[in-house]
């Protein structure tokens, strides 16, 4: 742990240096948590908790993620409880609230707060893992004396920010760490993984709030965001996640306008419009129908020959079926 006097004399001075500030995203927190937040670094005062009435409110509110969330929260806890840290969810205004951590380590990680109803926002902590993330919507990796305040040196915090189905930010998820012997890769390491985790909840979020739409996954697996698209029988888009949005133009948050899921994919080449609908609709039925013209027909409700005049219209020949 760094010396708690000249921890806050660094943070001070780098702070109200506009140069480092305007410079270095871990200067502008710093400067955020003095100046906007009126923060003391060199505070020794206990992590603020809300009552256990307010966390139950707040549980109650996020019951659906949780849910959604905890077999990923155990997941990851396996892959990182052997080095001896904790991961925990927090809501969007950076209170905790879950935790997975060792019977051992309960003790622990009840002294620096990080247990359910502990207030980790950046206005509370200043620059910390949750708070910073969750005030920058980003990765963050806050190792140690990276901290703002000088009691909160020890610990190394991995964040990645959670977006809800409609692109609005929901919480955060947090491996944090105080062992000594932790270095700057290894965190790196537990980052990457954080990020996975949190991308999947998403992803298992979003398909929860459309149960009947058709989902179309847009990225490739090694993406850092969750790219999905829910998409009705009639491909309308009905929902977007927050990477999708952001790569679609289609807002970052609330209801998107309704457009055609072909649209956003460029698909101009061909038939357009009603005429596009139409052959797709004909390409179904002569598909199921293995190329029978007179089964195809019946399918969609019209005589034989009238489909001959469609297919022709379309420029579908009988050998496309």
């Amino acid at each position: 742990m760094a010396d708690p006097a000249q921890h806050v004399a660094h943070v001070v001075k780098t702070a109200t240096d506009s140069n480092s500030a305007a410079h270095s995203r871990l200067a502008a927190s710093w400067r955020r948590s003095l100046d906007h937040y009126g923060l003391d670094p060199g505070e020794r005062d206990a992590v603020r908790r809300i009552s256990g009435e307010a966390l139950a409110e707040r549980r109650a509110r996020y019951e659906a993620i949780l849910r959604i969330a905890a077999p990923r929260l155990d997941a990851l806890y396996q892959l990182v409880s052997a080095s001896g840290c904790g991961v925990l969810l927090t809501d969007a205004e950076g209170v905790v609230l879950d935790l997975r951590a060792a019977d051992g380590d309960a003790e622990v990680f009840e002294a620096w707060g990080l247990v359910p109803g502990f207030d980790w926002s950046e206005a509370s902590e200043g620059t910390n893992g949750i708070g910073t993330c969750i005030a920058e919507q980003r990765r963050v990796i806050i190792h140690r004396d990276e901290h703002f305040r000088a009691r909160n040196t020890s610990m190394s915090c991995m964040d990645t920010p959670i977006f809800g189905p409609e692109g609005e930010l929901i919480g955060a998820l947090d491996v944090s760490s105080a062992r000594a012997d932790q270095t700057e890769s290894f965190n790196r390491l537990i980052a990457a993984m954080v990020a996975q985790t949190a991308r999947q909840i998403e992803v298992d979020s979003f398909r929860a709030a459309f149960p009947q739409a058709r989902i179309i996954v847009t990225d490739a697996d090694d993406s850092e965001t969750a790219m999905l698209l829910a998409v009705d029988r009639d491909d309308i888009v009905l929902g977007a996640t927050r990477g999708a949005r952001k790569a679609f133009g289609l807002g970052t948050s609330g209801p998107i306008r309704r457009v055609p899921a072909s649209d956003l994919f460029g698909r101009e080449d061909g038939p357009t419009g009603f005429e596009r609908a139409e052959r797709a609709a004909v390409m179904r039925a002569l598909s199921r129908s293995g190329g029978n013209v007179s089964e195809a027909a019946r399918a969609l409700g019209v005589g034989r020959a009238t489909l001959y005049r469609r297919m022709s219209r379309l420029g579908i020949g009988e050998n496309e079926s």
